[in-house]
């Protein structure tokens, strides 16, 4: 029902903009000068409109429709590193605002002494895993570090992941007894924060290794179904790589996945600039891209891919 639902949504749209798109001819063929003006914006408007249709388009993945799951863990960097984990937070946050989306932090180990190790998000909204998972990868950051007594130049590094959220379990079967559930006291920062009850959830699955946790809940059953719902996705993602490394090794490719191989670098100090690897789109003023500017580095990199969509 959720695929009708969505694919009549599509054609809705579409017939939408070709209604449109006739009013607008039949008006212009009147010949009428008073409606100029009001035919100029609606020709811009449809132009904005299908220009978006077809970027939409190229989003054509199994998954791409649907919500996301995005993760960032602090790299090679210590104290830098986590400081870079919540920038990257905070500019994720930013532009999942800017484009109307629902976000919420399921998950989140803060630094020793400032940032955060490791944070997990829930963004919802259509299309968001096909928009973010051209975020994927390592992203690092130079720049003058606060923490450093002698303010030198530090390297910064952090990994981004991006996990289409599973609405159809059928799509990863869990076995139940091959799960161990352990519960704790979650972390907090002291007085009302700390939790007195065992609430913070932790699922490991034995088969593979994988180790989810979650503590953001005030309920042991609300983190519990959170801690699962990142554990269908990571097995989801484990599965599509399978099949991907299964493809290129049919293909003859083979391409090296190391920590220092980063998509994209923020260069905040001797210069400004942001640029990408992959696509070698940049942007000069650094601070609007950490506020959450991020619409042309996505564009860019789902052009160059676009007929490339995970299955």
């Amino acid at each position: 029902m959720k695929t009708i639902s969505n694919l009549q949504s599509e054609i809705d749209h579409w017939q939408t903009l070709q209604q449109r798109i006739s009013d607008a001819l039949e008006l212009a063929q009147l010949g009428d000068e008073s409606l100029r003006k009001e035919l100029e914006q609606e020709t811009i408007a449809l132009e904005t409109e299908l220009a978006q249709r077809e970027f939409d388009a190229m989003l054509s993945g199994k998954y791409d429709r649907g919500n996301a799951l995005l993760a960032i863990h602090a790299g090679a960097g210590g104290t830098d590193s986590q400081d870079w984990v919540e920038m990257l937070l905070r500019m994720y946050l930013r532009w999942i605002e800017k484009r109307k989306y629902n976000a919420e932090i399921i998950d989140t180990t803060p630094g020793e002494e400032a940032g955060i190790k490791s944070v997990t998000v829930a963004v919802n909204g259509d299309y968001a895993y096909g928009y973010l998972k051209s975020e994927k990868g390592v992203h690092r950051l130079v720049r003058l570090s606060p923490f450093d007594s002698n303010h030198r130049r530090h390297t910064s590094f952090a990994l981004v992941e991006v996990l289409p959220q599973v609405e159809d379990k059928s799509d990863v079967e869990i076995n139940p007894n091959e799960l161990r559930i352990d519960t704790y006291r979650s972390a907090g920062a002291g007085g009302q924060n700390v939790q007195k009850n065992d609430t913070a959830v932790r699922i490991t699955h034995l088969p593979t290794g994988i180790v989810v946790t979650c503590q953001n809940e005030r309920s042991q059953v609300q983190n519990r179904e959170n801690a699962m719902r990142v554990l269908r996705s990571r097995l989801l993602e484990i599965k599509r790589q399978e099949h991907e490394d299964q493809m290129t090794e049919l293909r003859g490719e083979y391409t090296k996945a190391e920590w220092g191989s980063q998509i994209r670098s923020y260069i905040l100090h001797p210069y400004q600039m942001v640029k990408d690897h992959r696509t070698n789109y940049e942007v000069g003023n650094a601070q609007t891209v950490l506020d959450g500017d991020l619409d042309g580095f996505i564009t860019a990199y789902l052009r160059a891919n676009v007929g490339k969509s995970e299955n």
